[in-house]
């Protein structure tokens, strides 16, 4: 008889990013919307244990270092070991950093080059593949996008090609 797999529960905190952007007008205004992860996981049918909970509604280019101290004070008071956090693509590996050290958990920041409200956006594969490595990876910090996982201070945000990238 094979062992029976249970899976843990998953802490998922939100902190913006262009992931749950809405966009009004050809000119680009935007404003950060809520959070799409719950509605894609149910849609998804995940079958796992999780929360969401928003902690942030913010373009990452506007967090600021109080805003990543208080995203790692949330991770280190979570009751869960594992850790989905969804975050705004081009500040992603700052934050990284900052949850370096918290032992026992592992941490996985996750988010998209176009909103998930957008046909043919990244955010479901995206979210599908970081909710996999957060269940799998053991404790550390990683960044999970678009079908590779990376581990902290060793990934970069290339610009130019809209991808991650090791380093």
């Amino acid at each position: 008889m094979s062992p029976t797999y249970e899976p843990e529960f998953v802490q998922i905190f939100t902190t913006g990013g262009t992931i749950d952007k809405v966009y009004y007008d050809a000119k680009d205004d935007y404003t950060v919307g809520e959070p799409q992860i719950g509605k894609l996981l149910q849609e998804a049918r995940v079958n796992f244990p999780y929360a969401v909970e928003v902690l942030l509604k913010k373009d990452s280019l506007e967090m600021a270092s109080a805003d990543r101290q208080m995203v790692r004070r949330a991770v280190e008071a979570a009751s869960a070991r594992r850790v989905l956090i969804t975050h705004g693509t081009d500040t992603m590996v700052e934050t990284a950093r900052e949850l370096e050290g918290i032992p026992e958990k592992t941490i996985v920041l996750v988010g998209a080059m176009q909103p998930a409200r957008f046909l043919g956006s990244d955010a479901e594969f995206n979210i599908g593949f970081a909710a996999a490595a957060v269940q799998l990876l053991p404790p550390g910090v990683y960044i999970a996008m678009n079908g590779q996982v990376f581990e902290s201070g060793r990934v970069r945000k290339n610009r130019a090609k809209l991808r991650f990238e090791a380093v």
